[in-house]
């Protein structure tokens, strides 16, 4: 089994490029090769989710690497955690243009990865450049996945349903996330604010799942002028950014700035 119907949450069965389940709801396999399971009553706007500008950003400071040590640290645990699941499935939830998702099912082969995103631009640009991950579009508060289906779910800065991954995780299954450490961009926020507060880094409450692990990743990057533009872009900071921040950036030879993540292991409890 692969997805339910949003619809009627039956199974859904592929044949030929369309996806039907039995009360014969349809999803027809894009070109790119995703699916679209987020029906228009489920969406709150026309077009949910970062938008092209957004993903072209994301990408170009994503392939500069400046993120590389926190993706290699994730696939590190992921590896070690569903290392005993010949066939196991993995969800990266909100996973934008397929950045870490692919990376993670290079390191994982013997494992079906699936990337899920709200965007359609995002699902759209991820499943063109990245052919070893099942991508589709869906919401996270409703998971298109069968009960206890799946092995571990990865969520980097993304929202979810903690109902729904109590429900489409198996017992004893895991969820990693990835959240801001305490002084992660600390260099953008201090030109934007008057007074710098530091992150707060609280354990998610996520229902029927306990903390297993926590560990920090932190590391100064030497940004362009173009890459930490465009990280101030990728930011809920930029709305917040005044014109001398953005001119900054722009005239920079180089900016020093933090990353600094926090990465916790929750596992269900069975």
């Amino acid at each position: 089994m692969s997805y339910l119907c949003p619809l009627c949450q039956e199974p859904l069965s592929l044949s030929a490029r369309t996806y039907k389940c039995a009360s014969n709801h349809q999803f027809d396999l894009a070109k790119e090769g995703y699916v679209n399971l987020l029906p228009v009553q489920h969406k709150r706007s026309k077009d949910p989710g970062d938008n092209k500008e957004m993903m072209q950003a994301r990408r170009q400071f994503l392939d500069g690497s400046h993120y590389q040590p926190m993706r290699d640290a994730v696939s590190d645990l992921l590896k070690n955690l569903l290392a005993e699941k010949t066939d196991g499935q993995l969800l990266d939830i909100g996973c934008g243009e397929g950045y870490y998702t692919s990376y993670f099912a290079d390191e994982m082969p013997q494992a079906k990865v699936f990337g899920l995103d709200i965007s359609k631009v995002m699902i759209r640009y991820a499943a063109k450049r990245y052919t070893n991950v099942d991508f589709l579009v869906a919401s996270s508060q409703r998971l298109p996945f069968a009960d206890n289906q799946l092995d571990g779910v990865v969520r980097i800065y993304a929202p979810c349903n903690g109902d729904e991954l109590a429900r489409t995780v198996k017992d004893s299954g895991v969820v990693v996330t990835v959240t801001p450490g305490p002084r992660h961009l600390y260099q953008l926020k201090a030109g934007i604010y008057d007074e710098v507060r530091l992150h707060d880094v609280p354990v998610e409450a996520l229902p029927g799942f306990e903390l297993e692990t926590e560990q920090t990743v932190a590391y100064p990057m030497t940004l362009n002028s173009a890459d930490a533009t465009t990280l101030l872009q990728m930011t809920p900071f930029a709305w917040r950014a005044p014109e001398s921040l953005w001119q900054t950036l722009k005239d920079a030879e180089q900016f020093e700035c933090e990353a600094d993540f926090t990465l916790r292991v929750y596992r269900k409890i069975a």
